[in-house]
């Protein structure tokens, strides 16, 4: 069953539910801190004024009335820590969640995706659940016990004004509601436009080079410029809802604050004889008077937040999105029925949902200490053979078995990051000491640049490969492979940026690896790598052939 933006902030909420309870709690308490200060000042005014009682008998009250705003202090203080707190646990939850769910679709699903809008969406749109979770879930709850309280103290004083105020409360979450509605869907919309303008952002600093190269830097700016108004815009509108909910919200709790001034005030002068008013005093008569707002204070407090509901259900509606896609990686791989096989193929259809099959009917068995070319034209199904055989997707029908547990993968454009080369190395095997990574930048024909670099090891590359050419970045990946002990490597296009010399070079690294018993897989458009290699399979009309020798 797909997950619903309200299910899933249900399920983060109930993993923090006794931090939130406990925030609700010390809501209320605080409240009702405030309800015990507020009649315990009307009592004392009337023995003030009416009784003409000296301020010095009222020590204690006073002392009580201090001791009420101390605690008053203390679990407000209280409610605001543990709903940060739970907050904070919830967000670290949902990002990691997230990141979880992101990896477990694995490389395959990644490619089809914008990295601008990713990154806005585990960073930005996650954290605006914080709002949701310190603010508005609390409220939700206290907004409920609060009132209930303070209209029985107002019923003991005064039912009329209970009576009152009990009918007067539904209209702020009625019209609270009516503008959530839009503010809900304005904030789908602004999320959406933020996602598209973090894409379109990096994409164009990413491509920065070629649109300086044919001088359309200009036009580039234009499209930004264009996409950033559309997201001040929405934003405005939004803010626009917000404000306008505010307004109204404060014009009816103001009437009803107003409505129970006037029984008040006419109550006590005689003009009123229904009802409990011919016995109002001093005391009932301001004691309600300053209930009435306190009332509605929860009320519009939740109006205030309201706008974190809408802002986290807009954000849980784009991250849901990824929660519901399937899964491309497979879930379990058996190991090969051929003895001797590293993974094996079986009536397989290798593609991608929705789109025309690359490959079908693939009956392949792969043995250990295999050096297997596969070439083809481009579009011919190579890399999504490569995909499946490291476990990146699953075939559409068929089945894939694998013994190897630990695959090696280098694609076309290998993930180069920004640091040190000791850094890249290390993504590959985070123990590997300096003369491993020495040894196997050498294999990789990088020995000439590590003696050129007068930091070594240690010299910084820009992300991407910044500082590297083409050349140079590939081998860098290929030196990762050298310190890793995976028994499958998957090369596609390994020599694509490469001279001849340096060709001969990564070529006889493949064979060393072969004679150590590794099993290697290469796609490849190159001549010499076929004629090393041991196996040829061509992909070509959708099906995948082994050629003969």
């Amino acid at each position: 069953m797909p997950i619903t933006p309200r299910r899933w902030l249900s399920s983060l909420a109930k993993r923090e539910q006794k931090r939130l309870t406990g925030a609700a709690v010390c809501g209320v308490l605080a409240g009702v801190q405030t309800v015990v200060l507020v009649v315990g000042l009307a009592w004392l005014i009337e023995q003030l004024v009416v009784h003409d009682r000296s301020p010095a008998e009222f020590v204690p009250l006073f002392l009580a009335l201090a001791a009420a705003v101390g605690l008053r202090a203390v679990f407000q203080s209280a409610q605001e820590v543990l709903s940060a707190e739970a907050s904070l646990r919830i967000r670290l939850f949902a990002r990691a969640e997230l990141l979880s769910k992101i990896a477990e679709l694995g490389p395959v699903w990644l490619t089809q995706q914008q990295s601008g809008a990713l990154a806005t969406q585990v960073v930005e749109h996650v954290d605006t659940l914080d709002g949701y979770f310190a603010r508005f879930y609390p409220q939700l709850r206290i907004v409920v016990a609060l009132p209930l309280a303070i209209v029985c103290v107002v019923g003991w004083l005064d039912y009329l004004v209970a009576i009152f105020l009990f009918l007067s409360a539904p209209l702020i979450p009625l019209f609270m509601a009516l503008v959530g509605m839009g503010a809900e869907r304005l904030n789908q919309d602004q999320f959406k436009a933020v996602s598209r303008l973090s894409a379109h952002f990096i994409d164009r600093v990413r491509g920065m080079t070629t649109l300086q190269l044919f001088g359309h830097t200009q036009s580039a700016q234009r499209m930004v410029w264009y996409a950033t108004d559309e997201y001040r815009r929405l934003s405005m509108r939004t803010l626009r809802l917000a404000f306008l909910s505010s307004a109204v919200l404060e014009f009816f709790a103001s009437v009803a604050i107003a409505v129970v001034a006037m029984y008040v005030g006419f109550g006590l002068l005689g003009y009123i004889d229904y009802g409990p008013s011919p016995s109002l005093t001093l005391f009932s008569g301001l004691a309600v008077l300053l209930l009435a707002p306190e009332f509605f204070q929860p009320l519009r407090t939740l109006s205030q937040h309201y706008h974190d509901r809408a802002a986290a259900l807009g954000a849980a509606e784009s991250l849901v999105v990824i929660y519901n896609e399937p899964s491309l990686v497979p879930e379990y791989l058996a190991k090969p029925q051929g003895p001797g096989a590293v993974c094996e193929l079986a009536s397989a259809s290798i593609g991608y949902s929705g789109r025309e099959l690359a490959l079908q009917a693939v009956n392949v068995s792969i043995f250990e200490g295999d050096v297997v070319a596969v070439t083809g034209e481009s579009g011919s199904g190579k890399s999504s053979f490569l995909a499946v055989l490291a476990g990146f997707m699953a075939p559409l029908s068929g089945t894939y078995r694998r013994k190897a547990s630990k695959v090696a993968w280098l694609d076309q454009n290998p993930c180069i990051i920004q640091g040190s080369l000791a850094d890249n190395l290390r993504l590959a095997s985070p123990a590997a000491d300096a003369e491993a990574m020495v040894q196997a930048l050498q294999q990789a024909g990088l020995g000439q640049l590590l003696a050129a670099l007068p930091a070594g090891l240690e010299s910084t590359i820009g992300e991407r490969g910044v500082g590297l050419s083409g050349g140079q970045a590939q081998r860098l990946a290929l030196a990762r492979i050298y310190l890793s002990s995976a028994s499958l490597i998957l090369l596609d296009e390994p020599t694509a940026s490469l001279d001849a010399s340096t060709e001969q070079v990564v070529i006889q690294a493949l064979l060393s690896w072969a004679r150590e018993g590794r099993t290697l897989v290469v796609a490849t458009h190159h001549p010499a790598i076929v004629a090393v290699a041991n196996r040829h399979f061509m992909c070509e009309m959708g099906t995948l052939t082994e050629v003969a020798p």
